[in-house]
């Protein structure tokens, strides 16, 4: 084993017994896993058994990455510079958890990353085994793989084979959107840092596709994002809808009846949604909705539209916009939150 990746291993090790806990050491131990099946991209595109289409790809990530240093000022690391196949679906599983009347999500608190609202782990029989404890405990629970995965920027975090089944655009973009996180990620704040993540990640992405000449293309990705937000926004007025119902008088098995209403009708919305734009709805919807499922969807891009004024604001000057947006961050909450309004109001 490299004394590198031995240094590597032992850190994780001390990490977790430190934290203490079974959590921590199948976290340091999943770690250990992406670390340790890394190999860096170059090699992967000489490798002579390398599939052609996985070689184009990854050719295109190296194109990105430098990109995005060299363009985007985004940080020149090890992070995306490797690829690993983890021969899974999907690099974790996370659950999410609420009680049967509330739309408010159960949160568990990290080092680092700050308070969130779920929990991953990297084995899926284990991340089922903490999901029916939960259920056995009267929450509503949903339980979802996750294809990308990021340290921001604490461990060289590789390209996964889970991340491959996104079209070139996403996976893309996906990339300027986790480095945008190692430039700027604040505790606690989770709309703050994606809003600023997806700034970067828009601007970004269209300079990428401009200088490859597929100026096009990013009428593509708006019509993605805009079909995101149209589901996550129907996801999210149904929550808003159950959550004035939680509120209210109504005894229990009324709460239960008008929460299945409400679910059965935001269902069918979706449903129309998903096969307008092409989908398999019946595949989307095959896990029921439930709080929980509800609390895995957040409008956390809210407030895109003051870092875009910001950005402008810099003439599209990345380093001006990265000072800037690191100033506001060390603003406390509220004065945070009311720089970014009075922003988005004037632009």
């Amino acid at each position: 084993m490299p004394p590198k990746l031995v240094k590597t291993f032992l850190l994780l090790l001390v990490i977790a017994v430190g934290l203490s806990g079974c959590y921590y050491t199948q976290a340091a131990r999943g770690q250990w896993e992406l670390m340790r099946k890394r190999e860096p991209i170059a090699e992967v595109i000489n490798d002579p058994d390398t599939p052609q289409e996985l070689r184009r790809r990854l050719q295109l990530v190296q194109e990105a990455r430098d990109f995005s240093v060299r363009e985007l000022k985004l940080p020149d690391n090890k992070s995306y510079r490797s690829y690993a196949d983890l021969e899974r679906d999907y690099v974790l599983w996370n659950i999410f958890a609420a009680e049967e009347f509330s739309v408010t999500p159960k949160t568990w608190c990290y080092p680092i990353v700050g308070c969130l609202s779920y929990r991953g782990y990297f084995k899926k029989d284990k991340a089922e085994s903490i999901a029916r404890e939960l259920r056995e405990d009267g929450y509503d629970v949903f339980l979802g793989g996750v294809p990308a995965y990021s340290t921001l920027g604490n461990f060289s975090d590789p390209v996964l084979n889970t991340m491959m089944r996104w079209d070139d655009i996403r996976l893309v973009a996906t990339l300027f959107h986790e480095l945008a996180h190692q430039v700027l990620y604040i505790k606690d704040d989770t709309g703050f840092n994606e809003s600023f993540a997806t700034a970067v990640e828009e601007f970004g992405i269209e300079r990428f596709l401009d200088a490859r000449g597929e100026s096009d293309d990013f009428a593509t990705y708006q019509a993605q994002k805009s079909f995101r937000e149209a589901l996550v926004k129907l996801v999210v007025d149904a929550r808003a809808d159950l959550r004035v119902l939680y509120e209210s008088d109504l005894d229990a098995n009324g709460m239960r009846e008008q929460k299945t209403a409400r679910i059965d009708e935001l269902t069918g919305d979706l449903r129309i949604l998903l096969e307008e734009h092409g989908f398999d709805a019946n595949a989307w919807l095959s896990q029921p909705f439930n709080n929980a499922r509800l609390a895995s969807f957040a409008l956390y891009e809210g407030r895109v539209p003051a870092f875009r004024a910001m950005l402008a604001s810099c003439d599209d000057d990345l380093e001006c916009f990265y000072a800037e947006a690191k100033r506001v961050s060390r603003l406390d909450a509220a004065e945070r939150d009311a720089y970014l309004d009075a922003l988005q109001e004037r632009h």
